[in-house]
């Protein structure tokens, strides 16, 4: 068999598609929502290879359009989901011992198949399962994804060629393994590149994993299983299944061979993880690799030097896109008095011509919010604010679920800092806007530090630039993903790793060397090439 050092291709950013009117892209993604929405799928689970049914169906839908079907996927049971752990194991020898360029070889397929034959397909499931308008999937369900594979494999490539110093006679190696076991990737809605990193990421460094998307994602998880399947993906090695969280957990979290999870979701139900994990410590073959990120009460601040226009677009972008359901989205903002009424008419302005409604329509900037439950606990929120006389509605306040789950965007404004929406994640398009004395920078600075239990995103507006330097040290610990004169959304893979701390996550930052790093356990092998033959050393000689 013929050996190298190979070179996997330069990783680069995938460009963007415009979909204007009459763009090929455009026409091709309108045909494929068409065919989509006139045929009802059946969504197996993906155990070992094989496709499996359940006597339980649970019925897809667009958000914006309830009514209609999509199709059923089969709901898991703990059954399955032991079935889903013994098909990883039984692959788990075969794959880890698989050529790292053969592995690799098979996820950047799965990137060229995206870009590809398979873009309008997965970007049409994502608009249709997941209540995205055309750009937002463009730029997850085939840019950011697409990114994820490419740029994955540049780092695993990187992390094996990371190897340690040599003394004369002495070789010393690093041999980096995947972990002693199986993975659990437990997968949010919001972004099918999300979606797909989680398993595959682990997967590219030898890995076999257990796969449970949210349930409100299963209609895209499927078209990436697909891609998965024809890119080379050997059975086994991502397994997909829709149990319960319980279940699933009741299963994972009790097995010997648990090795890690990958999580992206809700604080509380990571932090509920994290403690059964520990609860269950003595029960696994090695400690297991917790990795997450969770949740984010992400914040824009801007400086009385702002540029008002640019502040606006910040806020109306930053707030609003796929209806502020990124986990990266502002929900509370800070302006200082000197420029809230300018910044204020801009923004209004710009709320005026958002159009909002279904993704078919590519002329809608707001769709709808991803299920009922969201919709129903944005519209407690903004109830109890239209209550509250110590809080104002500049725009929004209403919703409508006879169709679709439709929440108009909405902004509070504040009196009290401290006001509930400035300080709970909501997950929709709710912002809330706290005006603060102009000559009360400092202190705004304190308060946006000590306000929130995450530290997700966070971005700074000034044109002074003491003020930037000021709010980036004063905000160090605030967020993970930190932005200057621009709107605290849009991480791009190879660009700005993603991830925050305290209560948002672990900070093992998606699209990053660093987070394929938790996915190997290296070993040192240490070769002396003329062993010793005589214990003594120099110094037991006599005088």
């Amino acid at each position: 068999m013929p050996k190298g050092i190979y070179k996997v291709p330069v990783a680069v950013n995938e460009p963007i598609k415009s979909y204007v009117p009459g763009s090929v892209e455009r026409i091709e993604l309108q045909a494929m929502l068409k065919e989509l929405r006139s045929k009802k799928i059946n969504i197996p689970m993906y155990i070992g290879g094989k496709e499996v049914e359940s006597n339980i169906l649970v019925r897809l839908y667009p958000p914006h359009d309830h009514q209609h079907v999509l199709g059923h996927f089969h709901k898991s049971d703990k059954n399955h989901v032991n079935a889903a752990i013994d098909a990883a194991l039984a692959a788990k020898e075969r794959w880890a011992n698989m050529a790292w360029e053969q592995r690799a070889s098979i996820f950047l397929k799965a990137a060229e198949l995206i870009a590809g034959p398979y873009r309008a397909k997965l970007n049409a499931a994502t608009m249709l399962g997941q209540s995205k308008n055309v750009f937002q999937a463009e730029i997850d369900s085939a840019c950011e994804i697409i990114d994820f594979l490419r740029f994955n494999v540049q780092y695993m490539t990187e992390i094996y060629a990371d190897q340690p110093v040599s003394s004369p006679g002495v070789w010393n190696r690093l041999e980096w393994r995947p972990l002693e076991g199986f993975i659990y990737a437990l997968t949010p809605f919001n972004f099918t590149a999300i979606a797909g990193n989680l398993p595959s990421s682990c997967a590219m460094m030898g890995n076999v994993v257990v796969w449970k998307p949210s349930n409100t994602a299963v209609y895209s998880a499927n078209v990436l299983m697909e891609i998965f399947k024809k890119a080379g993906l050997p059975d086994g090695v991502i397994n997909l299944i829709y149990p319960s969280g319980p279940d699933a957990a009741e299963v994972v979290f009790n097995h010997k061979d648990f090795a890690g999870i990958h999580f992206t979701g809700s604080t509380e139900v990571f932090q509920n993880i994290w403690q059964t994990i520990g609860n269950n410590i003595h029960k696994y073959r090695s400690y297991p690799r917790i990795v997450g990120e969770t949740g984010g009460k992400d914040f824009i601040l801007a400086h009385k030097s702002a540029e008002p226009k640019s502040l606006a677009t910040a806020i109306s972008r930053g707030a609003f896109e796929y209806q502020g359901q990124k986990c990266s989205a502002a929900s509370r903002a800070y302006i200082p008095s000197n420029i809230w009424e300018e910044v204020k008419a801009f923004v209004l302005a710009d709320l005026k011509t958002m159009k909002m409604g279904p993704t078919e329509d590519f002329t809608n900037f707001v769709n709808a919010v991803i299920d009922e439950k969201s919709f129903d606990k944005l519209a407690k929120y903004i109830d109890a604010a239209k209550k509250d006389p110590t809080v104002e509605i500049i725009a929004g306040g209403n919703g409508d679920k006879s169709k679709g789950y439709f929440i108009e965007p909405t902004i509070i404004v504040a009196s009290d800092p401290k006001y509930v929406t400035m300080c709970e994640e909501l997950f929709g398009p709710v912002l809330t806007i706290f005006v603060y004395d102009a000559d009360k920078f400092e202190e705004t600075l304190a308060l946006v530090d000590s306000t929130s239990m995450y530290a997700l995103t966070g971005a700074i507006l000034a044109q002074d630039r003491y003020a930037i330097e000021l709010a980036t040290k004063k905000l160090s610990n605030s967020a993970g993903n930190f932005y200057i004169n621009d709107k605290c959304t849009g991480a791009v893979v190879g660009q700005q790793p993603f991830g925050g701390a305290r209560g948002s996550g672990t900070n093992d930052k998606a699209g990053a060397k660093i987070n394929l790093l938790r996915w190997v356990s290296p070993r040192t092998i240490k070769e002396t090439f003329v062993p010793a033959v005589d214990y003594k050393y120099p110094f037991l000689q006599a005088d």
